[in-house]
């Protein structure tokens, strides 16, 4: 897991969620000008936050199998589990692309 990634990660959701409510503001919508430049903003923004948390979720749900393996004595379940690990863990560096 990349810490400086997911700091980034965290700093693009919180300029997301400031400019949502920055352009809500009635100060800010009567300025076309400033409205036009956090609004284009917000929707450049916006498809990395969706990738983010998929992101996250993914490596919350690699670290929740990983446990899961680590205490699973059924051989089935292991080898299922092994299988969703391995696939979720190929997932990884496309989201990183992204």
């Amino acid at each position: 897991m990349d810490n400086s990634l997911l700091n980034k990660l965290e700093h693009i959701r919180l300029r997301f969620e400031e400019i949502g409510t920055q352009i809500t503001d009635p100060e800010v919508i009567s300025d076309t000008k400033r409205y036009i430049k956090l609004n284009k903003e917000y929707k450049d923004l916006e498809d990395l936050v969706g990738v983010s948390k998929e992101y996250k979720n993914l490596l919350e749900n690699i670290s929740n199998t990983r446990h899961m393996l680590k205490d699973e004595k059924d051989e089935e379940m292991r080898e299922m589990a092994k299988a969703e690990l391995d696939e979720m863990e190929d997932k990884l560096p496309e989201l990183e692309e992204e």
